[in-house]
């Protein structure tokens, strides 16, 4: 299965903890947000290719109650 699928909460890096307080990288938050970045232009390619190309979604190995399930967390002004 698609790696994209998994949640992005294993990525961020462990945050620092000083003086009580957490600290967090700069290079994990721009990690986190390529990976959200992925994760959205995947789901909107995943759309479009549902809605074009439906009988492409069996060759890559998923079903249409999980593509369904992905593309409903688009934000709603693209679903």
């Amino acid at each position: 299965m698609n790696d994209i699928l998994m949640p992005c909460a294993s990525l961020a890096a462990r945050p620092a903890e000083i003086n009580g307080r957490r600290r967090y990288s700069l290079s994990a938050l721009r990690g986190l947000l390529a990976e959200r970045r992925k994760q959205a232009y995947f789901r909107f390619e995943l759309k479009r290719m549902a809605t074009d190309n439906p009988h492409l979604i069996d060759d890559i190995g998923l079903t249409r109650k999980e593509v369904e399930a992905e593309i409903a967390k688009l934000p709603f002004w693209q679903r």
